[in-house]
């Protein structure tokens, strides 16, 4: 598989508390160049960056992120303001609390709100996966696609693990066939990302793979 061809389903993510614009802009120029899938950004340079990639690119933020118990109006409120100032996927983090308090109906509810709050842009669901038993995750499908959302999303990436082969595995198992899996979370190499894809992924999650390939381009390619 050409590298290309993996660039084309990346996120390319940066969620550092300490982003600057100029480090959104890196990335943002790196994910035209390389055409990511998208750049997933923190919500607040959003509508910054809509205007400066000029429709060039899919901009993705965070909802809820990355711990997940705000309240479902909040995390209404942020998707309405994320989608209005531009955003074209959103990634939000269920309430994890109340999935192991088995409030699975809620956990549903809210992702179905915010799934409305999209107007028709894509919403991946993520449920931290380090954090749930097999019987959870597998609940999580259930639930993700009982709400009619676009993904299921491994990880946030600030929490004690990433993706692994196994949960992908998992849930492209358990998952309706309307939704998809995003891997995010500590891929780190174009080997690993391959396998993610063999094993069904649709989208990765990771800053990494583009700055390997930045790394490595001397103009020839990739």
């Amino acid at each position: 598989m050409e590298k290309k061809d993996v660039l084309k389903i990346v996120d390319h993510t940066l969620l550092a508390q300490t982003a600057t614009w100029e480090d959104i802009c890196e990335i943002l120029d790196d994910a035209m160049k390389y055409e990511a899938a998208s750049a997933c950004i923190p919500a607040a340079y959003v509508k910054q960056a809509a205007e400066y990639v000029k429709g060039k690119l899919p901009i993705c933020t965070v909802i809820g992120f990355p711990n997940g118990y705000h309240t479902t109006a909040v995390k209404v409120f942020e998707t309405e303001d994320a989608i209005s100032n531009g955003a074209q996927e959103i990634d939000m983090v269920i309430n994890i609390g109340y999935l192991k308090d088995k409030r699975y109906q809620e956990v549903e509810e809210e992702i179905c709100q915010v799934h409305k709050a999209c107007k028709g842009k894509i919403l991946k669901v993520i449920i931290e996966t380090c954090l749930l038993t097999e019987e959870e995750k597998i609940k999580m499908c259930e639930i993700v696609t009982n709400a009619g959302a676009e993904y299921i999303k491994t990880s946030t990436g600030f929490s004690t693990s990433g993706a692994t082969f196994e949960d992908v595995k998992l849930m492209k198992d358990h998952v309706g066939k309307n939704v998809k899996v995003k891997a995010a979370g500590g891929i780190s190499s174009f080997e690993d990302a391959e396998e993610f894809m063999r094993l069904g992924t649709d989208r990765l999650g990771t800053s990494r793979l583009v700055k390997i390939i930045k790394n490595t381009d001397c103009g020839t390619g990739y």
